[in-house]
This record gives structure tokens, C-alpha cells and sequence, in this order.
């Protein structure tokens, strides 16, 4: 590596319901990356044409998220010309591996400054809408051994021991979270109002938070899993987990992730483009690591792909003062800090995404804009990002403050 990637700016946009009656279904994919890619240049007066590229993930890049959304919002953007953009999807990590994409980039010196992030309107492009053979082909679905991501989730709780009290004290505690960072203003640095066209007001606050829940209110909610469990699926899980006897069905859509529209995106760029555009540094990307892992429960990736980056940058857990773990479902931040033997009191300090949704393909980019703003906050200096990945894959990105 001849560089350091620096961070300079990190923006998201509020997280939308992810459906026809959510906040920013009027807002199209393309108009939620522009009003960031605006947002960033008039904040910083920044000259566009000292930036490269634009790193953008998307896990359904078709219908108004196709056509390489990346170039088109720069465009629409009004950025300079000259500035290329690519779409990724490495599934829900797609927002963090942009990210990882554009410090790679900055690191050789092939490029100075990137912009990265990710995009999903899950209510204009349903997820799953791109199709695939992994889900859709019944011979694949044998051979990669598919199971629904909720049944991996409530495979983890039986094998860990997670209780349903255990996941939905979890999921309680997300929204209380959330709910008392909003109010304390700890989301006002990053957050960017979305508005229509006409300068209206569409959104300026995450939507789904709900302050109110509790674990009796959770408590009579419905496992979802149960259905898939029967129709076969618990069936691949106890022929590969020999152990146990059944599928405890502990998650439901109050311990899960929610279904939202969003976008996130972080400015990436090495000391003498900032300089150049005149700019300070805010962290600085230390490692970063992706790792396969087990392809039927699909969600067990964090913690080797955590446990890599940190082998590869010589540190251990204990050196990490702040952790996000992606709340696909209860039990995968669960087990990760459990497997670490980290406090769940340093991990996702402002709630998750079971309060506030989980936009797919920006979902890694705004974990990282959450963390980078409460390392500040706190004067601390070291944090990790991670998410479980479709597919049985898992992401890890460490940073340092400076």
C-alpha cells in the first residue's frame, strides 16, 4: 500500500418504510443518491472534478436502480464529467464494499479521492425483483443448500441458546436506542432531509422507530419462519446440524430487520487529495476483510470476516471501541459479540436496523456514517463494521479516527 485511505465526509439519508404508503416512495432511487451527491458538494464547497469515481452498492440493480445508477446520479447530479461510476452488489454488504472498494483504490494510488456508498428503494424495487438462480433454480437450491434467511436466524438461536425473550429483549433495546439518539440529536450531523422536486419536505427522520415496543408487545407477535420450516426448509438445517433435534422458530418481523428506502454515501480520498480540495480528515480505513462462510444458515459470516481484518491489521477484539453489527435478524449481532466475549453495550450504540430498516445496498455505508459520528462523539478512536452477508458470506471494515 503506498496510501492511506482517509474518510472525509459520510452523509445518509433518512430510512424511508419501505413500501407504497413509506415517506420516500416518491422519491426515486437515482433523486435519493442525487440529493446526497448535491448535499456533499455545496457542504464542502467541493470541487467534483477532483474525484474519480463513485462506488455504488446496490442489491437489485434493475428497473429504476439499473442502467449503472452510479454514473447516471453524477450526471443528474450536476457533478463534473469527468467523474466515472460503478454499481456493485455483494448483497447486503454491497453498501461496505463499496466502501472498501474506494479505500483499496485510494491505497495503490490508482485513484485519489472516491466517492462510496450504496442505494436501495426497496419500495419501488422489491427485493428479490433481479431474480437468480440461487433462489429461483429448484437444482441450485439443492446444491447451495438454500434455506430462507429467517430459518438461518432461528438456527443460530438454537444452537447459541437464544431464547425468544433473548431476541426480542435485543430488538426492545434497538428501538430504545434509536429512539433516544434521535431525540438527543446524535443523528442530526449526517442525516440529510430528503425533499420532491419542489423543494417539499418528503422525510428527515428515520420512520420506523417505534419507542413504544416492549418485550410483551413482542411477545405476541407470530414466529415467521415456522411456515418455511415445514415446507422443507428446517429439513436441510438438522440434516447438516446433526445436534439438534428441531428448529427453535424465535424471529418474527419485530426482532428482524425492517424493509426501508435509503441511501448513504462517504467521501474516501488519500492525504494529498484532501488537501488539494481542501478537506480534513475525519478516520482513516485501517483493514478490511470478506470471508465465505457456511451457505445455509448464510448469516454466521461476521465473525471471521471480523476475526480476518483483525489478523491482517495486528490487533485484537479488545483493541475495537465501537462496534456495528448489521441487525439483519436478532441473532446475528447475538452472536457475534458472543462469540468475541464483547459488551453488547458497545455494539450498535444508537439502535440498528430492527428499529430503523436495513436498505440493502446502503445498509454498510450507513453504519459506517452512525459509527464515524459516534467515535467523535465520544472521543474514542477505533470501530468495526460488519454484516452478515446472502449467500453465507460476511464483511469487516476497521477504522481509526485521526
Amino acid at each position: 500500500m503506498t496510501e492511506t485511505a482517509y474518510i472525509y465526509e459520510s452523509l445518509r439519508t433518512p430510512r424511508g418504510k419501505g413500501k407504497k404508503d413509506g415517506s420516500l416512495y416518491q422519491a426515486t432511487p437515482i433523486w435519493l443518491v442525487r440529493t446526497l451527491l448535491k448535499e456533499m458538494q455545496q457542504r464542502h464547497s467541493l470541487d467534483t472534478s477532483l474525484v474519480d469515481d463513485v462506488v455504488l452498492g446496490c442489491v437489485t440493480p434493475v428497473g429504476e436502480q439499473g442502467s449503472d445508477i452510479a454514473r447516471i446520479a453524477v450526471i443528474d447530479a450536476g457533478w463534473d464529467q469527468s467523474v466515472a461510476g460503478v454499481t456493485l452488489s455483494r448483497y447486503c454488504a454491497s453498501g461496505l464494499e463499496s466502501i472498501n472498494l474506494a479505500a483499496a483504490k485510494v491505497m495503490s494510488g490508482m485513484e485519489d479521492m472516491v466517492v462510496a456508498g450504496g442505494v436501495e428503494s426497496m419500495s419501488r424495487v422489491p427485493m428479490g425483483s433481479d431474480g437468480g438462480a440461487w433462489y429461483m433454480d429448484p437444482r441450485v437450491n439443492e446444491a447451495t443448500h438454500f434455506v430462507p434467511q429467517g430459518v438461518g436466524a432461528d438456527t443460530i438461536a438454537t444452537l447459541k441458546g437464544f431464547s425468544r425473550t433473548d431476541v426480542d429483549e435485543f430488538a426492545t433495546e434497538s428501538h430504545r436506542r434509536a429512539a433516544a439518539a434521535w431525540e438527543q440529536g446524535y443523528y442530526d450531523k449526517s442525516v440529510v432531509p430528503v425533499t420532491d422536486m419542489n423543494g417539499m419536505l418528503l422525510l428527515d427522520k428515520d420512520e420506523t422507530i417505534r419507542p413504544n415496543t416492549d418485550v410483551a408487545t413482542l411477545a405476541g407477535l407470530n414466529p415467521s419462519f415456522i411456515m418455511p420450516g415445514k415446507m422443507g426448509f428446517d429439513s436441510v438445517i438438522l440434516d447438516r446440524y446433526t445436534t439438534i433435534e428441531n428448529v427453535n422458530h424465535v424471529h418474527h418481523a419485530g426482532n428482524s430487520s425492517g424493509i426501508v428506502d435509503g441511501a448513504a454515501l462517504c467521501l474516501i480520498g488519500s492525504a494529498a487529495a484532501g488537501k488539494k480540495a481542501g478537506l480534513k480528515p475525519r478516520a482513516k480505513i485501517t483493514m478490511a476483510a470478506v470471508i465465505g462462510s457456511e451457505p445455509a444458515i448464510m448469516l454466521t459470516g461476521p465473525t471471521p470476516a471480523c476475526q480476518k481484518a483483525l489478523d491482517k491489521a495486528g490487533m485484537q477484539a479488545s483493541d475495537i471501541d465501537l462496534w456495528e453489527i448489521n441487525e439483519a435478524f436478532a441473532a446475528v449481532p447475538m452472536n457475534t459479540a458472543n462469540d468475541f466475549g464483547i459488551s453488547l453495550d458497545i455494539v450498535n450504540v444508537n439502535g440498528g436496523a430492527i428499529a430503523m430498516g436495513h436498505p440493502l445496498g446502503a445498509t454498510g455505508a450507513m453504519l459506517m456514517t452512525t459509527v464515524l459520528d459516534e467515535l467523535e462523539r465520544r472521543d474514542l478512536k477505533t470501530a468495526m463494521i460488519t454484516l452478515c452477508v446472502g449467500g453465507g458470506m460476511g464483511i469487516a471494515t476497521i477504522i481509526e479516527r485521526v
